[in-house]
């Protein structure tokens, strides 16, 4: 008997774990040092539990044996509420925190009550794939909108406004953004948040990597700037305090209330039918929240994530054909390949070849939803000294390279 995949699986894909990824793990299977710059997990790369969240989660285990509340622990919430309104939301309570197994299910739990078949989310390109798969299996369609490599990525208003249909029920901002590495400006935000206004759309805020900011830059909230309107917030601790396997993510709901009463119902019943997240990873949250050393050590000049980012852009600037726009904050960086220089037609071929001549494993551009084949991502994980010899080697790679 052969089983087949219903048909809304035919549109997802998950490159960064995808037919690429499995050609590598099999080399390395055979004993080829791979190095895996497809993925954002820092304890890969020797990041290691924070000892505020050791020391939070030992002797405490008890508390995690049974189910806790649907919307997840009352001190957890509690937690995460105020440090949202450190931030400047506005009119917030625990009761409008759910937390989930990391962004990725709470992303699931924010759109399923939304959409109905045919609906319409703006989501941006490039994109962590995440939010146009989940839009997807919700049996709507994500319509993209595009970042302007040329204005520093930042989201092109105009082309953000000229997609708004009668179907539109939500837009997403990815602030920083994923893959591009770029934090938005509150003029930019108050732009897009009109736009919202005027066509009474919610607005999904992932704000994922909103603690791990460089140069001097400051993250602003997007629900900060906008209480009159319904928005959902989603955030968690997996990045900034290197915890990705705790799968430890929130979503709050701001705004006024009235406005979402119909829609929470939907996220109730959704939450309620999951029962719980897990509980164990809960217990470390008020202790995240209060350490804000943990991401500014990265952060800073000498932490590892700022130097392993100059590292990176000191070798991008040698390499003839290839430009990129540096990034404010992640851990990532969106390059651009001169496709004529190099013959490219395809980013998953380029991809390919990379890792066979250089046993560097990245992701190719269309595996965020960005539609030219010219772009790939570079994840800035690995230490500075690793992430330089990878940029070499893929200097030397690119110099004289044409794909078939």
């Amino acid at each position: 008997m052969f089983i087949k995949r219903s048909d809304r699986m035919e549109t997802v894909h998950s490159d960064i774990r995808g037919p690429l990824f499995v050609e590598a793990m099999e080399m390395r299977e055979r004993g080829i040092d791979v190095l895996r710059l497809n993925t954002g997990n820092p304890a890969t790369f020797g990041f290691e539990l924070p000892e505020s969240l050791r020391k939070a989660i030992e002797g405490h285990e008890d508390l995690a044996v049974g189910y806790c509340d649907f919307k997840g622990m009352k001190n957890a919430r509690e937690a995460i509420c105020e440090y949202e309104k450190s931030k400047g939301i506005q009119g917030i309570t625990p009761d409008d925190v759910f937390i989930g197994n990391g962004v990725s299910e709470v992303a699931s739990f924010a759109l399923m009550p939304l959409l109905n078949p045919g609906d319409e989310v703006l989501v941006p390109s490039p994109s962590y794939s995440l939010w146009g798969n989940t839009v997807r299996l919700c049996g709507a369609n994500p319509v993209f909108y595009t970042c302007d490599e040329k204005a520093h990525w930042f989201p092109d208003v105009a082309d953000i406004r000229s997609k708004v249909t009668s179907k539109t029920k939500a837009i997403v901002i990815i602030n920083p953004n994923n893959p591009t590495g770029v934090l938005y400006t509150p003029d930019l935000l108050e732009e897009i948040i009109k736009i919202a206004r005027e066509n009474k759309i919610l607005i999904f805020s992932d704000e994922i990597y909103d603690r791990l900011v460089m140069d001097g830059k400051t993250h602003v909230s997007t629900a900060s700037l906008a209480p009159d309107l319904p928005i959902v917030t989603l955030n968690g601790i997996s990045k900034s305090h290197c915890v990705c396997g705790y799968r430890c993510g929130w979503m709050l709901i701001s705004g006024p209330k009235e406005y979402t009463e119909e829609y929470r119902k939907g996220i109730i019943q959704m939450t309620s039918l999951r029962l719980c997240a897990n509980a164990l990873a809960q217990i470390v949250i008020p202790a995240a929240m209060a350490d804000d050393e943990t991401p500014r050590s990265m952060i800073s000049p000498g932490g590892r994530i700022y130097e392993q980012r100059e590292a990176v852009c000191r070798e991008l600037d040698k390499i003839d054909g290839l430009t990129y726009v540096k990034n404010d904050g992640a851990f990532y960086m969106f390059p651009k390949l001169d496709v004529k220089k190099f013959n490219i037609t395809s980013d998953k071929v380029f991809a390919r070849d990379l890792l066979h001549a250089t046993n560097i494993l990245m992701v190719p551009g269309s595996g965020f939803d960005w539609a030219e084949p010219d772009h790939f991502r570079i994840v800035m994980l690995p230490k500075a000294e690793e992430l330089a010899d990878a940029m070499r080697r893929m200097g030397e790679f690119l110099d004289g390279y044409k794909q078939k």
